[in-house]
């Protein structure tokens, strides 16, 4: 089996790959302890490991994957991948990012891919039909959206995010609301709309944990996957641990 550890911003998922290369398990927690970690080690007892982080990661835990994997990959801008890599600064792409272009390519082979991945920060990724990871855009996610209105303004209040959402508000609140939200789904569809047209035969991917909010939203073909950073992160491992 193989444990595969994805801590973003806010949020660290883990997953337990068994041989099907699908999860048995996945856990989110907001806070990877030792103690969490060695629970789900000493169940499973996995063989193999592979662990991206945006964040800083404790020593502590860096050490015990290490001792208790036959082997551990700490994804960084060295790490062989099963596509091509054409970001300039490959050393300062987001590790999550290179994680769900694999992901997305090991699902649609052969195919232009759009990855969007809505989590603190949205992310807009383009993949060749080649595989080639090509770039793509950051920016600002639903909660910070919502967060700067209010700290920006001096009268606008902070709005929670909410799965039903009109076009336009009826009042101060739902006006927020829908103006934020309505816009990403406007700003994903100008993604997925434009980057067809530039890359025929496009495969839009939806993935993040903000992905509720607006995968029935966006109509458009989008393909829904709450675990590709995931899947990517196994694939890579496996690239990695057969050599």
């Amino acid at each position: 089996m193989n444990i595969v550890i994805d801590q973003g911003n806010t949020i660290c998922k883990i997953a337990v790959f068994g041989e099907k290369d699908e999860p048995v398990e996945v856990y989110t927690t907001t806070s990877l302890t030792k103690a969490f970690l060695v629970g789900i080690l000493d169940h499973y007892n996995p063989v193999a490991g592979i662990m991206s982080s945006v964040i800083e990661v404790s020593h502590e835990i860096k050490v015990l994957l290490n001792e208790r994997l036959s082997y551990f990959n700490y994804l960084s801008a060295a790490t062989p991948l099963p596509i091509n890599n054409s970001y300039e600064t490959p050393e300062t792409l987001g590790v999550d990012r290179i994680a769900a272009a694999v992901g997305a390519w090991s699902i649609c082979p052969g195919k232009p891919l759009l990855i969007i991945d809505m989590g603190t920060a949205i992310t807009y990724d383009i993949v060749s039909a080649d595989g080639t990871y090509l770039g793509g855009n950051i920016a600002p996610g639903l909660a910070l959206r919502l967060k700067a209105l209010h700290k920006f303004t001096g009268r606008l209040p902070e709005v929670m995010a909410s799965e039903d959402f009109e076009s336009f508000g009826k009042d101060t609140e739902s006006a927020i609301r829908a103006g934020v939200m309505q816009g990403i789904v406007y700003e994903a569809e100008g993604y997925i709309r434009d980057n067809a047209e530039r890359y025929p035969g496009l495969f839009a991917f939806l993935t993040g944990g903000d992905l509720i909010y607006f995968a029935e939203k966006l109509k458009n073909g989008i393909f829904v996957s709450r675990n590709l950073v995931l899947n990517g992160l196994n694939r890579i491992l496996n690239y990695n641990a057969s050599k």
